[in-house]
């Protein structure tokens, strides 16, 4: 029924059967050497938010105010990507494929658990130089929700769902640049809130986010022009 969650999952759905979902990866900053690049995933999951509906009111009909996605924030400690909100995920084992690893990372960072979640698919690899990982989204639907929460200190500062109909509303929607050894990259990117707690998402995780969005037709016109520098 329109309006209702399971129309945002059907459409999620569809996207992993979608070959022309990312097209050409616009927001890699740097040169990935393929010969040495790890592979990783992130664990894209999207659910029913039960204790804070949006604030925003989506224009898309599937989008319903208590729809979320799973998000944190890195420890400021860690040496890659330190204090960067972020999908649960990581590098992947040995003995792993993507979709393993995503589950495992999730369950290790936030608590979340992987008995609820169901596996809608994996989309295209994508680069990430930065940190030399090729990074598998492995997109989800959560059908029995869990408690979700820091696990580690060490490894993320906060846990917490998005409204997805915040994340798409205009005012919280800013470009980010970042000037680091003479280049200029600029990306999409989502400022939220959690409780008192503001976030800025940014980067990677933000580039996939705005991709899914916009494929899904879910993106409404924001200024583009309202920039934000990062601090490198």
């Amino acid at each position: 029924m329109p309006g209702s969650p399971a129309s945002a999952r059907d459409q999620l759905a569809a996207l992993v059967r979608d070959d022309a979902f990312t097209g050409p990866w616009p927001h890699a900053r740097g040169d990935l050497d393929p010969q040495v690049a790890r592979p990783a995933s992130v664990l894209v999951l999207f659910g029913v938010l039960d204790g804070l509906p949006a604030d925003h009111h989506a224009q898309a009909q599937a989008v319903s105010h208590d729809l979320d996605v799973l998000l944190l924030a890195r420890a400021a400690t860690l040496s890659s990507h330190a204090g960067q909100v972020a999908f649960p995920g990581g590098r992947a084992d040995a003995d792993e494929d993507a979709v393993s690893a995503a589950l495992r990372e999730a369950r290790e960072e936030t608590g979340v658990d992987p008995d609820g979640v169901d596996v809608l698919g994996t989309l295209a690899a994508l680069p990430m130089p930065v940190s030399n990982h090729v990074v598998t989204p492995v997109l989800a639907w959560w059908t029995r929700q869990s408690p979700v929460g820091v696990v580690d200190p060490a490894e993320s500062a906060h846990v917490f769902r998005a409204p997805v109909a915040d994340l798409l509303d205009p005012e919280r929607r800013v470009t980010t640049v970042l000037r680091r050894g003479g280049q200029v990259w600029r990306g999409p990117a989502f400022q939220v809130h959690d409780g008192g707690t503001q976030h800025l998402v940014w980067g990677f995780t933000a580039g996939v986010l705005d991709a899914l969005f916009d494929h899904l037709g879910w993106t409404e016109p924001w200024d583009r022009g309202r920039e934000l520098e990062i601090d490198p």
